[in-house]
């Protein structure tokens, strides 16, 4: 018995042209609803972005954003892991100074920040995965918030894992780097990933781990889709999700999530 879904966003329940079939969805979430299962949208995306997609839905939907260091239940703030502020900007100071990395964004829990020198092409490309963007002179000179992730877009496949490795080693064991896909590297703090916030809503209903659905398609999905044996990897997965999942989704450009989804449903009537 499926009592709770977490879905990625991003390569999972959204097509590869950032849209989801809305018609499927309303009939598959009309169904969800009916039977008082828990829906949970996790992502590396900003909540306020989320939230755009599913109007009318808060009270339904609970989010798990920016790979769990945020969760909103009801639309209210519900937890949330933040790095310390000077922390950082002696981050960001490596990142742009010695791996010269300029397509760089702070999500704070207001707000994500840019440089106000950014390109309108960068621009262009986070609209996909914030809604709340704020662009500034420079980074220390955001004082009212608390910095929940720090992401790059690194173009070159061949210098992510130099980065991601260069980076933690520098700042061991007060950071953590992820591949969410579409040339993004997420820093989170470490022990923040969307299968801790998953499991502290699970132990909060009352739901045991067997009895939760969940959809992934990159490494920040890894956490989540260890935590049930009802566990999917998209058609277009990464190598290592690929290991951690039970089964295969058709692909997210099949509206994959909704067809395993209906299938479950089905089998619960």
């Amino acid at each position: 018995m499926i009592k709770a879904i977490a879905v990625d966003k991003d390569g999972t329940l959204f097509k590869s042209n950032h849209t989801f079939d809305e018609i499927y969805f309303e009939k598959i979430f009309e169904g969800i609803t009916k039977r008082n299962i828990k829906f949970i949208v996790a992502s590396g995306n900003q909540y306020a972005q989320l939230r755009s997609y599913f109007p009318g839905k808060e009270a339904q939907i609970t989010y798990v954003a920016e790979n769990g260091a945020v969760t909103y239940v009801d639309d209210i703030l519900v937890s949330s892991s933040h790095f310390d502020q000077q922390l950082t900007f002696d981050i960001l100071q490596t990142i742009m100074v010695d791996y010269n990395i300029s397509d760089v964004i702070v999500s704070g829990i207001k707000s994500a920040y840019v440089k106000s020198d950014c390109s309108d092409e960068f621009m262009n490309f986070i609209t996909n995965y914030y809604y709340d963007i704020e662009k500034v002179e420079n980074f220390s000179d955001i004082k009212d918030d608390q910095f929940v992730k720090v992401a790059m877009r690194i173009k070159d496949d061949n210098i992510v894992n130099q980065v991601k490795t260069g980076l933690e080693s520098e700042y061991a064991h007060e950071i953590r780097a992820v591949t969410s896909g579409a040339e993004s590297v997420d820093l989170i703090l470490p022990g923040v990933n969307k299968g801790v916030a998953i499991q502290a809503l699970l132990n909060q209903w009352g739901i045991e781990q067997d009895e939760l659905l969940a959809f992934g398609d990159a490494n920040n999905d890894l956490e989540m889709l260890a935590l049930t044996t009802h566990s999917y990897a998209m058609a277009k997965c990464s190598p290592e999700l690929e290991k951690i999942a039970q089964h295969r989704a058709p692909s997210n450009d099949e509206s994959g999530v909704l067809q395993v989804i209906e299938r479950y449903l089905k089998q619960q009537d």
